[in-house]
């Protein structure tokens, strides 16, 4: 894949919760479920898992795990070979938090304004789940 014919989603929240908490609701399966989609995630580096919706599936493999710091995994459908990063950093009223998908070409806008939207709807979701979580 050629990287710089590439373009990224991002998005960033501060999230009033401890990182711990937040790496909790991104690794745990049951809990990645509340917010995302059915999985068989585990947090280990070439974890190979799905991501099941009622619109499809995705494709996954883990390839960096930093407990309550960073994970990334690949996320591939059809024709869309991508990685998602979510970084999560300490600041003094909780985390800023930043998922970021690399790999969208620029012949696939239709999966870029389809990421674009609905990972700002997961990470509502996320910070709902995190409120009810002890």
């Amino acid at each position: 894949m050629n990287e710089a014919a590439t373009r990224s989603v991002i998005v960033e929240r501060e999230i009033p919760f401890a990182p711990e908490k937040i790496w909790r609701a991104l690794t745990q399966p049951h809990l990645i479920e509340a917010w995302l989609m059915k999985n068989d995630f585990k947090p280990v580096v070439d974890h190979r898992f799905n991501l099941s919706a009622d619109w499809g599936g995705v494709d996954c493999r883990v390839k960096t795990v930093e407990p309550n710091r960073t994970l990334s995994y690949s996320w591939d459908t059809k024709d869309l070979e991508s990685v998602v990063t979510w970084t999560l950093t300490p600041t003094g009223t909780g985390t800023h938090l930043r998922m970021e998908q690399v790999g969208f070409r620029t012949d696939q806008e239709p999966y870029y304004r389809g990421a674009t939207v609905g990972w700002k709807r997961y990470l509502a979701t996320l910070e709902e789940v995190l409120s009810r979580l002890d």
